[in-house]
């Protein structure tokens, strides 16, 4: 007689929740409510979708807790549904966006555990780098899934063994935007920094920089983080998301 551990293998394997929540992310529906459309035929049109397959998605996840429904084919916000409010919460979530890319993303996992290898390119036709540069509407989404936009703003005040005092030069090696340098520089008047991403990535970083009041003391470098890091400088920051 097999163990009995408490694990419920069909409530871990339900794909179905995940997928609703994210259609619903990437319809705005939890806005739509917000605003005031309630009635599901009000929803359906105000997102341009079917409103009995709209209903079928929304009666599901109340279901399992996301959203109420207060009568018949008209839905409320509940706490659970309060996070699909927050454009944070959406990027990672929006099926037109980075999240799509995620999502179907694990649509390779089986390749990738049989090869070894990346597959990514199985579902995109690129890998993942070459497919952000070939769509920048997705790798725009990336960056603010990775910034400031989907993580908050950095928090420049960590410690490093050797104290801050000596610090004059700052590499941010796959700083994304900046976000991270522009907090650190602001932090420390004294330091010069320099930004390492891609090119398309620290083309966007002036914005960053200039709303931090720092953009004098940076100069970035567009390249992979594979190539040689510009030398001679105190100090390399390499961060995980």
């Amino acid at each position: 007689m097999p163990d009995q551990v408490g694990v419920n293998l069909d409530a871990l394997s339900d794909l179905c929740t995940p997928w609703c929540v994210r259609v619903v992310a990437t319809l705005r529906i939890a806005d739509q409510i917000a605003a005031g459309a309630t009635n599901i035929h009000d929803l359906a049109a105000a997102a341009g979708c079917d409103a009995d397959s709209l209903h079928r998605v929304l009666r599901h996840l109340v279901h399992k807790g996301v959203f109420e429904e207060s009568q018949p084919g008209r839905f409320a916000l509940n706490q659970a549904a309060q996070p699909l409010l927050d454009p944070a919460q959406r990027i990672g979530l929006d099926l037109q966006g980075i999240g799509g890319r995620l999502a179907y993303a694990w649509g390779t996992l089986l390749t990738y555990v049989r090869m070894g290898a990346p597959a990514y390119q199985e579902q995109f036709g690129l890998p993942f780098w070459e497919d952000l540069a070939a769509h920048p509407d997705i790798a725009a989404s990336f960056d603010a899934l990775i910034g400031p936009a989907g993580h908050g703003a950095p928090d420049p005040e960590f410690q490093i063994s050797a104290g801050w005092e000596l610090i004059r030069t700052v590499v941010d090696v796959g700083g994304g935007t900046g976000a991270m340098l522009a907090e650190i520089l602001r932090a420390h008047p004294r330091i010069q920094g320099t930004l390492v991403d891609l090119p398309r990535t620290v083309a966007r970083s002036g914005e960053i920089f200039k709303a931090a009041g720092v953009i004098e003391r940076v100069t970035t470098s567009g390249q992979s983080f594979f190539d040689p890091l510009p030398s001679g400088r105190d100090l390399y920051l390499l961060r995980g998301c």
